[in-house]
């Protein structure tokens, strides 16, 4: 079975951001799909690259981590985000 990982879309400067909780990675396009899409690659990179190696840290965001990511552009403050279950 394929791990799962979350998502937390928001809109950036006409950009949406794709955070995965699990590990902080982050992806980043026009469309949802296209963020997601660029996260899928950087999360399969990224254990692939670390694959066998046990002195890689690796944790979960933490709240305040994920309010930063919320919060990003004050000016702009997110008004809607999404959260995502998706299987990598």
């Amino acid at each position: 079975m394929e791990p799962s990982y979350t998502i937390v879309f928001r809109k950036s400067a006409g950009q949406w951001v794709a955070l995965c909780l699990e590990n902080g990675l982050v992806g980043q396009g026009v469309t949802k799909s296209k963020a997601a899409e660029k996260l899928h690659q950087a999360v399969a990179s990224f254990e692939e690259g670390t694959q066998g190696q046990y002195d890689v840290y690796r944790s979960p965001i933490s709240v305040r981590e994920l309010h930063e990511f919320l919060m990003f552009d004050e000016m702009q403050p997110v008004t809607s985000y999404e959260l995502r279950a998706v299987y990598a």
